[in-house]
């Protein structure tokens, strides 16, 4: 028998509150966005309109945007919130008005939006700049890449359930699209991503060229001297590598890692290597990899066809019990599992050291961090494309990434000294801040919202909306 422990005694649920927000952190996000410039940009750019009932089109795109980032994954649930903050933002926006802003996002006005958020980042990025601390250079495996911007690519799967425009049979067997996006390692935000059918190659030199040209759009003209890419195999292509290669000038240096599919020519090369060129691997914080070994296979894979000066690094470790089945006999016969980097760095400015293949597979390696990107763009809007049509999918698609942006910004310009909020994840930061309850109350002809002053982040809640009220105004 389990005894009542009386915590419902005379206890009644009714819904008749009043002044009551929940969500309180969309706030924060709009208060951002406005500041940051975002908002005005896009009222210059996004087709306007006259007579009565007519909701001005940025507003509604940036509303959405911070739906997205508290959680709503369609347009029915967009409005939802929207009708619960109306005492905060005014009238809700109706999502056939919403899906209209939308269906009007053609190429022509998406390509004034990708102008108007590389203006808003340059901006973005100069506050960083002077934020305590200054902008977020990564540190790989010991080695502080100071003004190296880093960018990421990688594609993934949106599934669906139902037909939709460009919804095909993926090569992981589901159904669904498979965009290719970038995102900047530094900071986190995504800057180019491309809406591609699901039979979408993996090795479209076509597309990766795309993305990359528009992720280097996005990057502030002063923050693209020196440029780090890294992509998975499905970057190792003549003409990506050719793009790359030629991207270098007397005015900017870029280098890259690439994934690399292991050939017989490859196998045979690593056949020659003696054992002493096989060095322990590092760890991302510097340290030593005991069991895992790397070697240069540069001089003995020659590669004349492709580009001057591209190395090859050679990693090996111990197959695990799911790798068994997929080793070459060549791996079998030496009891290793082989995995290839092929690089052009031969050193990076003013980081000592950067030409060693321990660290270069030690920075190849980092490029992981970019299932992190994915996994959070997702929880940020694009889990699910909410239309059938594929022209508001891509409109969708790049309201997600505004709301990445927002969601990035928030914790870089705002949190960025609170060590549980500044790397948090979206469901982490939506429970402490985001979704926060307050009250809307009225005193001395002002509106204050009014959060528990008992909750552990409130001083964070705060302490980022003080923030965000006093970053310098965009001129």
């Amino acid at each position: 028998m389990v005894e009542s422990t009386g915590w419902d005694e005379r206890l009644t649920v009714a819904a008749d509150g009043k002044g009551l927000v929940g969500h309180a952190g969309a706030v924060l996000l709009r208060r951002l966005a406005d500041r940051v410039g975002l908002t005005a940009a896009l009222a210059e750019v996004l087709p306007g309109g006259v007579g009565p009932g007519w909701r001005e089109r940025a507003p509604v795109l940036v509303q959405l945007a911070v739906t997205m980032v508290l959680g709503a994954t369609n347009l029915a649930e967009g409005e939802a919130l929207q009708a619960h903050h109306q005492r905060l933002f005014g009238p809700p926006v109706s999502d056939s008005t919403t899906r209209r802003t939308l269906a009007v996002m053609d190429t022509a006005v998406m390509n004034k939006i990708g102008r108007a958020r590389a203006r808003v980042r340059r901006h973005v990025w100069t506050l960083l700049h002077l934020r305590p601390g200054g902008f977020p250079w990564l540190t790989v495996a010991g080695k502080h890449l100071h003004r190296w911007i880093v960018i990421d690519m990688d594609a993934t799967i949106i599934t669906a359930a139902s037909k939709k425009e460009g919804a095909t049979g993926t090569f992981k067997k589901s159904f669904g699209h498979h965009p290719l996006a970038a995102w900047c390692a530094n900071t986190g935000e995504c800057l180019a991503m491309l809406l591609r059918p699901g039979n979408a190659g993996s090795n479209t030199a076509t597309d990766h060229i795309q993305v990359l040209s528009d992720a280097l759009a996005q990057a502030p003209g002063q923050s693209t001297a020196k440029i780090l890419v890294r992509v998975d195999g499905a970057g190792a292509t003549h003409e990506l590598l050719s793009h790359l290669a030629a991207l270098n000038t007397r005015r900017r240096t870029v280098r890259f890692t690439t994934g690399w599919t292991i050939t017989d020519t490859d196998e045979k090369a690593i056949a020659k290597l003696p054992e002493k060129a096989w060095g322990n691997s590092l760890k991302q914080d510097g340290e030593v990899q005991e069991s895992y070994f790397v070697a240069e296979l540069t001089g003995l894979s020659t590669r004349p066809e492709w580009i001057k000066g591209m190395r090859l690094i050679v990693r090996r470790v111990k197959p695990s019990g799911r790798h068994l089945k997929d080793l070459t006999a060549f791996e079998k016969k030496t009891g290793w599992r082989y995995s290839i980097t092929a690089t052009n760095i031969n050193k990076m400015t003013r980081i000592p050291g950067s030409h060693q293949v321990q660290w270069i597979d030690a920075l190849a390696r980092h490029h992981a961090v970019v299932e992190d990107r994915v996994r959070t763009n997702k929880a940020l809007g694009l889990h699910n494309l909410p239309s059938k049509s594929y022209a508001i999918n891509e409109s969708w698609m790049l309201t997600a990434n505004l709301a990445a942006d927002l969601d990035a910004w928030l914790r870089l310009l705002a949190l960025h000294d609170e060590p549980d909020l500044a790397d948090a994840e979206p469901d982490t930061i939506r429970f402490r801040l985001y979704h926060l309850p307050a009250r809307l109350s009225r005193h001395a002809r002002r509106r204050w919202l009014r959060i528990e002053r008992t909750w552990p982040w409130a001083d964070a809640f705060t302490t980022a909306w003080t923030r965000i009220t006093d970053l310098p105004a965009v001129t």
